[in-house]
């Protein structure tokens, strides 16, 4: 024997071959195809929900990996089409904490949909993608918790009017973490549809024009790092574990988001049906509060707006205001503090009956002025009653 082959021999001695698999490297296949069946079966209970509509789903082969089309064929002149994104943000941990996902989807549609209806659009077909870090830990399967996300995607796309066009997964291992065991990052993208006359461009805002409060009972998905801190802070990492007024923590920072698009849809009409409430802007209310969001609307006017009658907070935001001492303008800049969405409208009274119909509290909060710039009264608990 060579020189050459004793070394060949003596190498392949010490080397032990093993098959290595896509599972070993946390990527199981077969649950993964599971998983993706499981939010298609999910997305395709909503499609009803856009039938005879504009953006109503075609699937010619029912399969979770064929090919879904959006009907468009009926576009009058003068249609304008949109795509909007979003997330569920960092909300998410509290549904790890809690080992609950059936209302995750709500804050998700919340964040695209009610996004959309702002500029006069209607809201049709909402894509999204679901990263998680792996679908098994040990022996456990996750397909259940998958299920629950599912449950939601559907109840949400009901309460949107939307339907959901796929049920895009992926497992990024490490990539991906968060509190327990089963971690996740989901957002998503929204086809919305308008007419270019019912295209709210802020200049329809007139003087005396009467704003709307829609109520809000929660955080909706926006300001939770905050909540998080602040509860980390003051009742330790398991802060989830812990009550306030004989309720969970972490169920009332979960309180799923209120969707309003198909209210406010209803009002100006939407994409092709009739005007129920004649209203000149609306602003949602996310990160930036009541005077990002507000002022955005209001800009393009130069009109200003005077706030007196505002929802109070949840009483776990004024509990968080104590705790973290954080000021009632901070508060206003981060959080909702219990109004989702604001209407300007001249015709309050019928914007009420709309909403409520949607069983969501409305109440008139305030006027557009002539003067520049937000005044709140404040509903916060270091100065309320007070001018912000």
């Amino acid at each position: 024997m060579t020189v050459q082959g004793v070394l060949l021999v003596k190498v392949k001695e010490r080397i032990k071959i093993m098959a290595v698999s896509y599972k070993d490297s946390g990527v199981n296949i077969e649950l993964g195809n599971d998983a993706s069946k499981v939010l298609y079966e999910a997305a395709k209970k909503t499609w009803e929900n856009r039938k005879g509509k504009i953006g109503e789903v075609a699937s010619p082969f029912d399969d979770f990996s064929g090919v879904r089309v959006i009907d468009v064929s009926k576009l009058p002149e003068g249609s304008l089409m949109c795509l909007g994104f979003d997330g569920v943000g960092t909300k998410v941990e509290i549904a790890e904490r809690l080992e609950k996902h059936n209302t995750v989807a709500y804050d998700l549609f919340a964040m695209v949909c009610d996004d959309a209806v702002i500029r006069g659009g209607e809201p049709a077909v909402l894509g999204s993608v679901l990263d998680i870090n792996s679908l098994e830990s040990g022996d456990k399967s996750h397909i259940e918790l998958i299920k629950q996300l599912a449950f939601g995607y559907i109840n949400a796309a009901k309460e949107a009017g939307v339907a959901v066009i796929n049920g895009e997964m992926a497992e990024l291992g490490a990539r991906v973490s968060g509190f327990g065991a089963f971690n996740y990052n989901w957002c998503a993208g929204l086809l919305w549809f308008a007419k270019k006359e019912r295209l709210f461009t802020g200049k329809e805002i007139k003087v005396g024009d009467q704003i709307v409060a829609l109520k809000e009972k929660g955080f909706r998905s926006n300001g939770l790092s905050l909540v998080r801190k602040i509860l980390k802070d003051n009742y330790s990492d398991n802060w989830h574990k812990k009550e306030f007024n004989g309720k969970n923590l972490a169920e009332l920072v979960l309180e799923p988001s209120k969707i309003y698009s198909k209210a406010i849809c209803q009002m100006n009409g939407g994409f092709l049906d009739e005007p129920k409430a004649e209203i000149h802007g609306v602003a949602h209310i996310t990160g930036g509060g009541i005077p990002g969001k507000l002022g955005r609307v209001l800009k393009p006017s130069g009109l200003g707006a005077r706030l007196d009658n505002l929802f109070k907070p949840c009483e776990l935001m004024l509990h968080l205001q104590k705790l973290g001492g954080v000021p009632d303008e901070e508060a206003y800049k981060t959080w909702n503090m219990g109004q989702g969405m604001l209407v300007v409208t001249p015709e309050p009274e019928k914007v009420i009956e709309i909403v409520k119909s949607f069983n969501i509290e409305a109440q008139i909060a305030g006027e557009i002025t002539a003067e520049k710039g937000i005044e709140v009264i404040s509903r916060g608990f270091f100065q309320k009653g007070r001018k912000l």
